[in-house]
């Protein structure tokens, strides 16, 4: 399978293999998702004008970053969207070949944003801040279960809190030294660090797993996240907005930083209040906070300079 033409590509992502589908091609190609398929798949769709990727837990990080470093644009988008589009297209049917089709279908109709170049190190800082995640998720359970826990099951729940707690530090010590050791992150973590509400936990989610910020438009961004308002009108008929898909766990760590903004960052909090003064519902006007919050943060590292005149960022 060589392309010469420019062309769109669709791959579906498994723990094992990566079954590519391909604009103008018939047959869905299957490679091993391993250092020689990855390489060969690479050289298959070299000049190829966009490959578009589901997200899946991580299995999609070796042809990702073998593909930027051929030189070939890459887009990693939310699996949910993938099927939200399946089903609105009438694609039900769901196999690995059936799945790359619809990821081309996709990518062919909605062009999702290009991912900028993911180096080692920002690779490496995003599995130490899931990390993290998963010692603060495993803390809270064991918590929970020492609620009601009789004495002798208690003790050894305080051990693993223990250490999950020293462990904990010894992540976040981590992931300082991670955004150090890169002066682009080092400078995007300051930026960050500038904006009233953003703390060390929530620069670091942000520079980790949300590499487009400061590289596309507003628009793109909120929906990225999670946070655009998505109509839902028929007719003369208008729904209520929602918001849907977007990447969860940076939308969890915006929302942490908007309630801190609404209490301490002045364009935030006068924002927010006049949204609850208008009547709007508590969870419209956090919303709404976020997505102005993640705005602001977008138009700062976009110019590079820091949050010190609010009327310079939107606000």
């Amino acid at each position: 399978m060589h392309i010469q033409q420019s062309f769109m590509v669709g791959i579906d992502v498994s723990k094992a293999y990566l079954d590519v589908a391909v604009e103008g091609k018939r047959a869905v190609v299957r490679f091993d998702n391993d250092a020689p398929g990855c390489a060969a798949l690479a050289t298959a769709v070299a000049g190829a004008e966009l490959v578009v990727v589901e997200a899946t837990g991580g299995y999609e990080m070796a042809i990702v970053r073998t593909l930027m470093a051929a030189g070939i644009p890459v887009a990693v988008v939310n699996p949910r969207q993938v099927r939200d589009f399946a089903r609105a297209s009438g694609r039900l049917a769901k196999t690995d070949q059936v799945d790359a089709r619809v990821t081309l279908h996709f990518a062919r109709a909605m062009r999702p944003a290009q991912i900028p170049h993911i180096d080692d190190g920002r690779i490496a800082l995003a599995a130490l801040v899931t990390r993290r995640r998963q010692l603060i998720d495993m803390a809270v359970a064991e918590k929970n279960r020492l609620e009601h826990a009789p004495e002798a099951v208690a003790a050894l729940i305080g051990e693993t809190l223990a250490a999950l707690k020293a462990q904990l530090a010894r992540v976040d010590a981590a992931i300082a030294l991670a955004i150090e050791a890169e002066p682009d992150m080092a400078a995007r973590r300051n930026l960050l660090l500038t904006v009233p509400g953003i703390g060390e936990v929530g620069a670091a989610v942000l520079i980790a797993e949300l590499p487009e910020l400061g590289a596309i438009d507003d628009k793109k961004l909120a929906a990225l996240v999670g946070v655009a308002p998505m109509a839902h009108d028929s007719g003369t008929w208008r729904g209520q907005r929602h918001i849907a898909g977007g990447r969860a766990t940076v939308r969890c760590a915006l929302y942490m930083a908007t309630l801190s903004a609404i209490r301490c960052n002045p364009a935030i909090k006068t924002f927010h209040k006049r949204l609850r003064d208008a009547g709007k519902p508590p969870k419209v006007a956090i919303v709404a906070a976020m997505r102005k919050l993640i705005i602001m943060i977008n138009t700062i590292l976009k110019r590079r300079t820091p949050w010190n005149q609010p009327q310079q960022h939107g606000c």
